[in-house]
């Protein structure tokens, strides 16, 4: 089992040095541009189904969330995982951005980087640095720490808020596609190494 969590690790490092080489560009490229419009476009109605989702890359709320799973199946180990994915989202996001400190004028928010990008929601910043997605690292993070004590046949329920999460962050205007998949990169690297030792 720790070869398959090692494994989720490698994933999250693949794409993660994907997007940042992706991202280390002049200018936020036309495919981008264009995956952006296309989920930023989706209809309204999808605004009170995604944000509740999207809470979940909130520090608090993903962290108290994950930790009611260790309540629930009574594992301390990974409650302690839960609180190290937390701690550890902050630490890879600032080390994220410093090694993209040459191109943060460039990942801006979509407010800033976007043409027409609509912004749903009062808490969606317009301005500042956006790459990588701090929710995305947190969803990611958590949701693989807590994956393996989760009945086989659920295990498709985190990565599926994952991926709702990461949509939702684009849709409401608050990252471009990059973001969100840097975000991702991150969370299962950090997620799946602490799997190993939590679980």
């Amino acid at each position: 089992m720790n070869a398959w969590w090692l494994a989720v690790a490698g994933g999250g490092l693949i794409i993660l040095s994907a997007s940042i080489a992706k991202a280390s560009m002049p200018a936020i490229g036309p495919t981008e541009a264009r995956v952006f419009h296309a989920v930023n476009g989706l209809p309204n109605f999808l605004f009170p189904v995604l944000w509740p989702v999207m809470q979940l890359g909130n520090l608090a709320v993903g962290t108290a969330a994950g930790l009611v799973v260790a309540i629930a199946y009574r594992d301390v180990t990974v409650g302690i995982g839960v609180i190290l994915a937390m701690v550890f989202k902050l630490v890879t996001e600032k080390v994220v951005r410093k090694k993209m400190a040459d191109h943060l004028a460039v990942r801006q928010r979509p407010g800033t980087s976007e043409v027409d990008a609509i912004i749903r929601g009062k808490d969606v910043p317009l301005i500042g640095a956006s790459f990588p997605s701090g929710h995305i690292i947190l969803v990611a993070a958590v949701g693989t720490v807590v994956a393996p004590n989760l009945p086989a046949g659920w295990w498709w329920v985190p990565a599926l808020l994952m991926i709702l999460v990461m949509v939702g962050r684009v849709y409401v205007g608050a990252h471009n596609p990059l973001d969100v998949t840097a975000g991702l990169g991150a969370g299962l690297l950090l997620g799946g190494i602490l799997a190993v030792f939590v679980n």
